[in-house]
């Protein structure tokens, strides 16, 4: 059977390719035929790249001849893999139907490529934080103003987004975007000349995230982004289902998209996840619970700081026994007594669990787990962007929308582009009043820029909070998301001194002014270290 080209592809780049995906020519796709390592790989670059997943395996796997992927994956194109895939799934379906055993949908699972979908819908996909490992393209390493072949910016249009409005603000946000992209890096360049010691790779890499950093938050929550998905088929199935009842009609065609890509590649793990026993009835049951709360008042006007005027932490709960908690949990499996009567000093406990860590990397007992704290942030879309990642915790957040006013990069005002910035996401808080009226508070959404402070909340235990605290104050961070974790660990600190003492990597300083100069440093020494290795 011959293989039809797609626009990307020609007629042998795509006779290579059908193998290893599941289609050529559509913007959700699954991985198969290759091995584990190549998998890892090619997701690792994908965030870091403008191109689709499958030029970069095209390019940078398959016709490169240092990379060993002929040695990895049998090219062949035998049907002898497809059978042993097909056996393994009438295996499994076999299991399912004779025990009932959902978690067997657990030892089968899929890479799968999610192609030009809005940040809002990515937001969505990433939210199944058990089961699903997401990556997602980079607003600090990637330019979001490459236009499409029609010469148009990369930002989700769709029917129920026909506005007069919409289009007008999303491109003006763009074209302000990528005026600004080239004059900005120079001017950090000019700011933060090449030291000496530094390679040029290092220093652009470095100047030019900076330039992308800043400039992030014109982004609309509508711009198009990539992402890669790993998961296990019981985690998928539910996605879908979660999917089919989201109040975004572009949700909604992501779980028809995703249920056909898997089902040719894990289709026993899937195949409830929208049949009509089982995921239809679900998905109604979601949307009329969210239609029931939704039409619940609890709404109490009344003045609330931060609103409007800046970003906030607020630290909600924490439990006041959560020293002696944890060091009951740390004892308890080393000890025969019942919970109640552990008894030790909690600060000899923590002593002998944390005193000795030597890096972040080391992490924390499970015994932290046992201190829970509550908090709420308002900060901007494009930090909650990164937070969100996070999944050792539950959090959910507010509506995006412009009521709680935005930020803008300090830098920028010294550099004399603060104005042009401003006037841009002024224009599109204004289209998103006019969406807002027309089409509701959810489509209104993807007009609204990612500087725009949006309100979500973190249940968290203190484990994850020296896990992310640690990670998220590191110089080279973000100043948005760097400012978020250093506020939450200094609540933690506050309540709970001595338990926060030993999460001795969380960073309270300023951060780097050129946040990524020793990190591409620290590249550098690695890939000279790997080349001496090959030498």
């Amino acid at each position: 059977m011959a293989i039809e080209p797609s626009l990307e592809f020609n007629t042998d780049e795509a006779a290579v390719l059908a193998r290893y995906f599941t289609n050529l020519d559509r913007p959700v796709f699954a991985l198969r035929n290759l091995p584990e390592v190549v998998k890892g790989a090619l997701f690792s670059r994908y965030s870091r790249t403008e191109k689709s997943l499958r030029r970069v395996l095209l390019d940078e796997f398959i016709n490169v001849p240092d990379s060993g992927f002929q040695a990895l994956a049998n090219t062949s194109g035998s049907s002898d893999d497809m059978v042993a895939v097909r056996r393994a799934e009438e295996f499994y379906e076999r299991v399912l139907v004779g025990y009932g055993d959902d978690s067997v949908a657990e030892l089968a699972g899929a890479h799968v490529a999610v192609e030009r979908t809005s940040t809002l819908a990515a937001k969505a996909l990433e939210d199944s934080r058990i089961g699903i490992s997401p990556l997602e393209k980079s607003t600090r390493y990637v330019r979001f103003d490459r236009p499409d072949r029609d010469g148009r910016f990369l930002y989700h249009r769709a029917s129920e987004l026909a506005h007069p409005d919409y289009e007008p603000a999303a491109d003006s946000l763009f074209e302000t975007y990528s005026a600004l992209v080239d004059p900005l890096t120079q001017a950090i360049r000019d700011r933060f000349p090449i030291e000496e010691g530094e390679s040029e790779r290092a220093w652009k890499a470095a100047t030019r995230a900076k330039a992308l950093d800043m400039l992030r938050g014109l982004l609309p929550a509508g711009t198009l982004t990539n992402l890669g998905l790993f998961g296990n088929g019981r985690a998928f199935e539910y996605l879908i289902t979660k999917l089919a009842a989201h109040e975004l009609p572009e949700c909604r065609a992501l779980a028809t998209d995703l249920h056909r890509e898997l089902a040719l590649v894990i289709p026993a793990f899937v195949k409830r996840a929208l049949d009509e026993r089982y995921g239809s009835p679900a998905a109604e049951r979601m949307m009329r619970v969210r239609e029931a709360v939704k039409s619940i008042d609890a709404h109490t006007p009344s003045p609330r700081s931060g609103e409007g005027l800046g970003g906030e932490v607020r630290l909600l709960e924490s439990d006041p026994d959560a020293e002696r908690k944890v060091a009951a949990a740390a004892l308890f499996p080393h000890s025969d007594a019942r919970w109640e009567d552990l008894r030790a000093d909690p600060g000899q406990v923590l002593e002998a669990l944390l005193a000795d860590r030597a890096n972040r990397r080391q992490r924390p007992a499970r015994a932290l787990e046992h201190a829970q704290y509550a908090f709420e942030i308002v900060a901007n879309f494009a930090a909650y962007r990164d937070l969100h990642r996070h999944r050792m915790l539950t959090q959910d957040r507010q509506l995006l929308g412009t009521a709680l006013g935005f930020d803008v990069p300090p830098g920028l005002a010294e550099l004399g582009m603060q104005h042009r910035f401003v006037d841009a996401i002024e224009r599109a808080a204004k289209a998103h009043a006019r969406l807002e009226r027309d089409f509701g508070p959810a489509l209104a959404q993807y007009v609204v820029p990612l500087a725009y402070r949006v309100r979500w909340y973190f249940r968290v235990n203190l484990r994850e909070i020296y896990h992310m605290c640690e990670l998220r104050t590191t110089p080279q961070g973000h100043p948005d998301y760097r400012w978020v974790a250093q506020e939450m660990f200094r609540l933690v600190g506050q309540v709970h001194p001595r338990l926060a003492r030993y999460a001795k990597f969380v960073d309270m300083g300023p951060g780097d002014e050129l946040e990524r100069r020793r990190s591409e440093r620290h590249l550098d020494e690695k890939l000279s270290a790997l080349d001496r290795r090959v030498l």
